[in-house]
């Protein structure tokens, strides 16, 4: 048997013409909204008075539901340009200070690279994991001195932890 395999699985299903169901819920919102602007302010204003919020609310609401800047949704790239214009533009690294802030764009990409399984050796991540512990110890001088041979073992895996971030600079 054949089977019809979709192409483009990534774009949202259109329900009535076009629009999707996101979409069609924005334009009702947002027009629900135009329409109440203009009952309440049409009876007694002229339309110099409810026009303009009319065509603010109706080219925003528009908007939201059509518009993509550089392939992100209009609220997405709304929210990253209120995190631009709001969030310090250089930051200073302190030790011991808190996780840094993540943008929920950067989020999103995170979640979906946790879903593939990671390939590195576990043996290199504990090694690794290691010698930090060793760094954030002090090194040799948080050792007892009858204890050379773990002392010998730390100062190897100190001098291979140099060579790695020598190598990465």
């Amino acid at each position: 048997m054949q089977f019809k395999v979709p192409q483009d699985v990534q774009r949202a299903d259109t329900i009535v013409g076009p629009l999707t169901w996101r979409q069609m819920f924005i334009l009702a919102g947002g027009g629900g909204i135009t329409y109440g602007i203009y009952v309440t302010l049409a009876k007694s204003y002229y339309a110099e008075v409810w026009l303009p919020p009319v065509i603010i609310v109706g080219g925003i609401t528009a908007a939201l539901a059509f518009l993509k800047v550089h392939g992100l949704s209009f609220e997405k790239y709304l929210m990253a340009l209120i995190e631009y214009h709001f969030l310090p533009k250089k930051r200073i690294w302190k030790k011991g200070q808190a996780e840094p802030f993540v943008s929920f764009i950067q989020r999103k990409a995170e979640e979906s690279a946790k879903k593939v399984v990671p390939t590195e050796n576990t043996k290199t991540k504990k090694s690794f994991k290691e010698l930090a512990e060793i760094l954030d110890k002090g090194g040799a001088e948080s050792l007892l001195p009858e204890d050379q041979s773990l002392l010998a073992e730390q100062m190897d895996k100190k001098k291979e932890l140099e060579k790695i971030i020598n190598h990465q600079k």
